[in-house]
């Protein structure tokens, strides 16, 4: 088959010396040229995506996002839903944006051999289009039925003109062109036809064919291998090898084509409290609730236990762990509300080792602040009610807040309901965070929390010190928290990024004068097609969530004025497009503040099916 460069289509075309400016849409007249085929433009959707030089953009790492059902405005509004969300989303065809300058074209430069042909087609004609990242990838080499799309669109623009009355802004010379291209590609412009027209019979033969015409079904399946060695001597030992899983269905589903519900079913078999890798080390808190600095990434905040009203979680029982509405009112404006949600649905998260499936393998590794897990603000499990805004008035600059409060279904107090009751009473946070890219290569995330608990917890899951967070009064003490913490990425190459993290906590008892105030921060270098393009890489440093300093009758408990430190690295590399395996190891140093322990050291293999 023959094959042009998309600069060679720029010169052929330029033949055609006609000008769309004055196009009326109201005028009307019969057309002289007719379309051999239905108009298939240049970076228009209606394109067949083998026929074009447009690239998917179903990737994995695509964001929370829509087709068909959903817009991309849509799509913009909830950044990390959870890992397996975002890999599994529905996701926007990439289409090329429509330009009506050459000079919008990043990589066309007035140098180029063809800078004028282009600077006709895209100003004068208007029937070329760059790609979303405003690019043109003139020299991408392309096939003969690729021309003669991008020919029928050109077609279709002197139709217009003709049928808007202006027929003599057409040229005899620029008619019999015209019809010696036509003869030249007339073989490929009748198999665009007939495929266009295979292709509409495949969407309907799969829109009936599909379980629902408005819904989704995505899912992630994680096999985790994990030992730990580092036991506390004052009560632990060193666990044998594990061999957990977590599998996760998500239903996405538009009732509008703008708005989105989704619905998520979880199940899990990894152990919580003295049955959890960090408690047989002896290193997580003495309530039960696996609280530790030695957690594994993909473990719930809360594994075997629903801290709201103290009941079991049995292995591998499905629950529901994520029901949430997203719905736009407005051009930059989009509201969320859902009974099962956590600031992470909400938030962006501006680390690069975020994923639970496919990121950094310790709970602290993956880089969301203190300040954003706060209040169980990242517990796995759906664990508040909330509800809250985006507001997005530019490229630029991005501000989200939330109501969240995880008593909301529960009526009144009860013995097995610590948390409290009622969705404006018990335990509860209103956070926010705002989003800032002063460029292309750096991403900002500021987060900022005020939270009221019924008992004396922070809710991060990043230390055993979470539990019985002010060492100066009882577990059953209300608590006050104001939380801010910060996130910067900075992508120093195409394939390098760096990230740097720390939140400040500032918690006070309410009927006791006691307070303590935590630090956590975190900083690493992210490497992506590491081998090959998919695979990741990650090495990060920093320190887990720790006393720093106490007032009033607070204290930092006896043996534990040590400071803990994290080292972690992990490989992720895929097997293929819906498979990853991610061997990885992390030491904590000092583990939970205690002066005598020895270091902890986690080894895992994770293996993710995301389908």
């Amino acid at each position: 088959m023959k094959m042009y460069t998309v600069e060679g289509i720029g010169t052929i075309l330029l033949s055609l010396p006609l000008s769309i400016a004055v196009l009326s849409p109201f005028a009307e007249a019969k057309p002289i040229v007719e379309p051999v085929v239905e108009p298939v433009a240049w970076g228009k959707s209606t394109a067949p995506s083998e026929l074009t030089s447009v690239p998917s953009a179903n990737s994995p790492d695509a964001k929370l996002s829509t087709s068909q059902s959903t817009s991309p405005s849509t799509s913009q509004s909830i950044s990390q839903l959870s890992a397996e969300i975002q890999q599994n989303a529905i996701a926007p065809e990439v289409v090329s944006q429509n330009v009506t300058s050459v000079s919008q074209l990043s990589d066309v430069r007035p140098t180029d051999w063809a800078f004028t042909a282009l600077q006709s087609l895209v100003e004068r004609y208007g029937c070329i289009a760059g790609y979303p990242d405003r690019s043109f990838r003139g020299r991408q080499a392309t096939s003969r039925y690729e021309f003669a799309a991008g020919l029928n669109a050109c077609l279709d623009k002197i139709n217009e003109i003709i049928s808007a009355g202006l027929a003599d802004k057409v040229s005899k010379a620029d008619l019999a062109t015209l019809q010696k291209l036509q003869e030249e590609f007339a073989a490929e412009l009748a198999t665009l036809r007939g495929r266009v027209d295979a292709l509409d019979a495949k969407t309907a033969k799969l829109e009936a064919q599909q379980f629902s015409t408005t819904t989704k079904l995505s899912g992630e399946a994680i096999f985790g291998i994990a030992g730990a060695t580092g036991a506390n001597p004052s009560g632990g030992s060193n666990t044998n090898i594990v061999f957990n899983n977590r599998v996760r269905l998500n239903l996405l589903t538009s009732f509008t084509g703008k708005d989105l519900l989704i619905t998520g079913l979880q199940a899990y078999n990894i152990g919580g409290g003295s049955s959890s890798l960090q408690g047989t080390l002896g290193y997580a808190d003495g309530a039960g609730l696996s609280s530790s600095n030695v957690r594994l990434g993909y473990e719930p905040q809360f594994p075997g236990v629903n801290p709201t009203n103290s009941s079991t979680v049995a292995a591998n029982s499905v629950n529901l762990y994520k029901l949430l509405y997203i719905f736009p009112v407005a051009d930059k404006l989009t509201f969320f509300v859902g009974p099962s949600a956590e600031a992470s649905d909400a938030f962006p998260a501006i680390s690069p080792f975020a994923s639970e499936g496919q990121g950094a393998i310790s709970r602290f590794g993956q880089g969301l602040n203190a300040a954003s897990r706060v209040s169980a603000g990242t517990s796995g499990t759906g664990l508040a009610s909330a509800f809250g805004f985006i507001w997005t008035p530019s490229d630029t600059v991005d501000f989200r807040a939330l109501y969240g409060n995880i008593t909301a279904a529960i009526p009144t107090n009860l013995a097995t309901t610590p948390l409290g009751s009622g969705f404006f009473g018990g335990s509860s946070v209103i956070a926010a965070q705002l989003t800032l890219k002063p460029s292309s290569n750096l991403d900002i995330g500021i987060n900022y929390a005020n939270s009221y608990h019924q008992i004396n917890i922070l809710g991060t899951g990043l230390g055993a010190a979470d539990i019985g967070a002010v060492n100066g009064g009882a577990i059953t003490e209300p608590i006050k928290l104001n939380s801010v913490g910060a996130n910067l990425t900075w992508r120093l190459a195409p394939k390098v990024a760096f990230n740097l993290s720390g939140a400040w906590i500032f918690a006070n008892l309410v009927n006791v004068n006691a307070s303590t105030t935590f630090t956590s921060w975190m900083t690493g270098f992210h490497f992506s097609d590491v081998f090959k393009e998919g695979n990741t890489a990650g090495i990060i440093f920093g320190q887990p969530l720790a006393r720093n300093s106490v007032g009033g009758l607070a204290t930092i408990p006896t043996g534990a004025t040590a400071t803990p430190y994290q080292l972690e690295g992990y490989f992720n590399f895929k097997l293929s497009k819906n498979i990853s395996v991610t061997p990885g190891v992390f030491f904590v140093f000092n583990p939970e503040g205690l002066n005598n322990a020895p270091t902890a050291t986690v080894g895992v293999v994770r293996t993710t099916f995301t389908f």
